[in-house]
């Protein structure tokens, strides 16, 4: 099943057509989905040519651009729009809390009773 035949034939052809968009459209403007369009095609069949080794480049270094715009925008305005849009670059919004104690890791909850290491006669410790 060989499918559709390609919209863009050469990653040259492709890449002109990306870099048509990014010099008529600002950069406030500029969105995956405006790209798709832009390109005459969905924003999904856009992901998929990315999928192929000889236009991931293009795609790839389009998108890079897209979350660029995304970053500026959100040093600037700070909106909860650019931040859901850098999300969908695989940013997260989160707090790493560390929970051991200073690095290492906190001791083995005691149930049922007190614990303690006691070492053995081969230098090995066991609980009691």
């Amino acid at each position: 099943m060989a499918g559709r035949p390609l919209l863009f034939t050469t990653p040259e052809d492709l890449q002109e057509k990306i870099d048509t968009y990014f010099s008529t459209t600002p950069i406030t403007q500029q969105t995956i989905t405006g790209l798709a369009l832009a390109l005459d095609t969905s924003r999904e069949t856009l992901c998929n040519y990315e999928k192929k080794d000889e236009y991931f480049d293009a795609v790839k270094k389009a998108k890079d651009r897209i979350e660029y715009a995304y970053e500026l925008s959100l040093r600037v305005r700070g909106s909860a729009g650019d931040i859901f849009g850098l999300k969908n670059f695989g940013w997260r919004d989160q707090q790493a809390v560390d929970h051991t104690t200073n690095g290492k890791d906190l001791p083995t909850p005691i149930l049922g009773g007190m614990t303690k290491n006691v070492p053995t006669d081969d230098g090995n410790e066991e609980v009691s």
